[in-house]
């Protein structure tokens, strides 16, 4: 009879998270009870024998997110509106820690920091996680653009209410929701890296039965109504074509905008999407590309970064702006 393989209790590191990721030790729930009080009513001992919560709660999962923004990112007051994405915390630091990485590698191996640092956050939804946590680990200042009306809103509340993102994001309606960079950025505006995390799939349909298998993997005895744990309203999960054209229009309308910022990036949700990605970026002439793989327990993920500074431009973009 195979073996049955046991999931790490807490206090084992999960290696497979960057080496500076605070979650590498797993959740420490006795402590985030005691950061957020409510979080309590959603703990209770898993099949495992270890303390968690059920993640096919949706209520319970933004109870977490809470607690874990209040305990490790300065963060007290967080809410999102019903059925907009909530976003999985460990998976999205991790994005961050390796644009960090990848900074440092153009850097002479140190990761630039503080406010001098601008990064662009496409499509930043109503959860605002980029710019939390960027600024939070690096305090580096950002821009979030989003075509969503309520999701700005809300983002724009969430800045509100906690102090230390005071002067630190500045939100930007796009009123053309099929373009990207464009109509959104000013002559003046110098970005040292964006991040983007695409509508994945190429239709509603699509969308719903991925989202049904996770929350079939969540809840295997199916003994309770199907509910989005992570939500996501449409436009936060498809578009026309896939992530490959969305994509494909976010590179070449960075083309037009290639002195502006240093690196361009973006989740990739689909592994076959890469190779033609890749050549397409290529074709755009693009001087540098990296594909950077992250894993997040069985999940794979990974983000791709271009760049249309040579080498002599990216020297003179480190002195100007990183070594100052």
């Amino acid at each position: 009879m195979p073996k049955i393989p046991q999931k790490p209790k807490r206090g084992e590191e999960k290696i497979n998270l960057h080496p500076r990721n605070a979650h590498r030790m797993g959740y420490d729930f006795e402590a985030l009870c005691l950061a957020l009080p409510a979080l309590k009513q959603f703990v209770r001992p898993n099949p495992y024998g270890n303390m968690s919560i059920d993640f096919a709660n949706p209520k319970a999962v933004l109870c977490l997110n809470q607690a874990l923004l209040k305990s490790f990112y300065h963060i007290d007051n967080w809410e999102i509106p019903e059925s907009y994405l909530c976003p999985p915390i460990p998976g999205r630091v991790d994005y961050i820690h390796f644009m960090a990485d990848l900074l440092a590698e153009s850097n002479g191996g140190k990761v630039p920091t503080g406010s001098k640092i601008h990064g662009l956050d496409i499509g930043t939804g109503a959860n605002l996680i980029y710019p939390m946590l960027g600024n939070a680990c690096y305090q580096w200042k950002f821009a979030a653009t989003e075509t969503d009306e309520i999701a700005l809103q809300n983002a724009a509340k969430i800045v509100k209410n906690n102090p230390s993102l005071e002067g630190q994001v500045d939100l930007r309606l796009q009123a053309d929701p099929p373009q990207i960079f464009n109509g959104i950025l000013s002559p003046k505006d110098i970005f040292d890296f964006t991040l983007c995390n695409p509508p994945f799939h190429a239709s509603a349909e699509e969308a719903f039965e991925q989202s049904t298998r996770k929350m079939r993997n969540l809840n295997p005895k199916g003994d309770r109504a199907p509910v989005l744990n992570f939500g996501g309203v449409s436009h936060e999960l498809w578009v026309k074509g896939g992530e490959k054209v969305f994509v494909k229009r976010m590179i070449l309308e960075s083309k037009h905008i290639g002195s502006s910022c240093f690196w361009f990036s973006t989740l990739i949700s689909k592994g076959s999407s890469i190779d033609e990605l890749g050549s397409f970026l290529r074709e755009a002439g693009v001087q540098d590309l990296r594909m950077v793989n992250m894993s997040q327990g069985q999940k794979v993920s990974r983000f791709i970064a271009w760049t249309f500074l040579n080498k002599p431009q990216q020297k003179e973009w480190r002195k100007q702006r990183w070594e100052k």
